[in-house]
């Protein structure tokens, strides 16, 4: 095994991590790095290794570590992972060691963040006109509430919603009926018997 064999892994890994990783490949025996690839680091082949995190190889030990945190000199928060490539006889022969630079991961997730906290109020001077939302929010609390969707809502369940929203002032609004029919999911015809059923039955009511 020699560094020329093992350089199109290195290539491909960088490749496939690239911008976010360094690929280092080490030489435990002389503590140098052999070859590095997108160095994030400023490392070049032949500057020291420096494995503190695996000075302890040995034929026995496990071939591979992490991930473990470790930092650049600009602060940067990496995440790494040592593979050891071993020869013949078990004795570790290079290490294959992979940086991934967490800031970029950070700040998705900060920003991801930020968009599933809570959200204001609608603003009253934007939205307190807007009878569409009424609309909206009382047909669904009506859905929830019967546990049935629109389509399935009876003649009755219908007259019923339209009393809500009638009185809600929904039905008061200038073009608010072939709206209201769509939510229903009936006729403009059926709509006007239905809501004069309702208010029929609102003015039979007692006071």
């Amino acid at each position: 095994m020699n560094p020329e064999q093992l350089a199109p892994i290195g290539d491909a890994l960088a490749r496939l991590l690239s911008p976010h990783a360094e690929v280092v490949l080490h030489d435990p025996a002389t503590d140098e790095v052999v070859a590095i690839w997108n160095p994030l680091s400023g490392r070049r082949p032949g500057d020291p290794s420096l494995l503190g995190e695996l000075d302890e190889l040995s034929t026995s030990g496990p071939d591979v570590y992490g991930p473990y945190p470790k930092v650049l000199p600009d602060g940067r928060r990496l995440s790494s992972v040592s593979a050891v490539m071993r020869d013949e006889d078990g004795t570790p022969a290079y290490v294959f060691c992979v940086n991934v630079d967490r800031t970029a991961f950070e700040e998705a997730s900060r920003l991801l963040a930020a968009f599933a906290a809570p959200v204001a109020g609608q603003p009253r001077a934007l939205f307190e006109h807007d009878w569409s939302e009424t609309l909206n929010e009382i047909v669904a609390a009506y859905v929830r509430e019967r546990g049935q969707p629109v389509e399935r809502l009876s003649r009755d369940d219908r007259v019923e919603l339209l009393g809500r929203l009638d009185a809600a002032g929904v039905l008061s609004q200038r073009r608010s009926v072939p709206t209201v029919a769509r939510a229903l999911r009936i006729s403009r015809s059926a709509l006007y018997q239905l809501l004069g059923q309702t208010r029929k039955e609102s003015h039979a009511d007692p006071a």
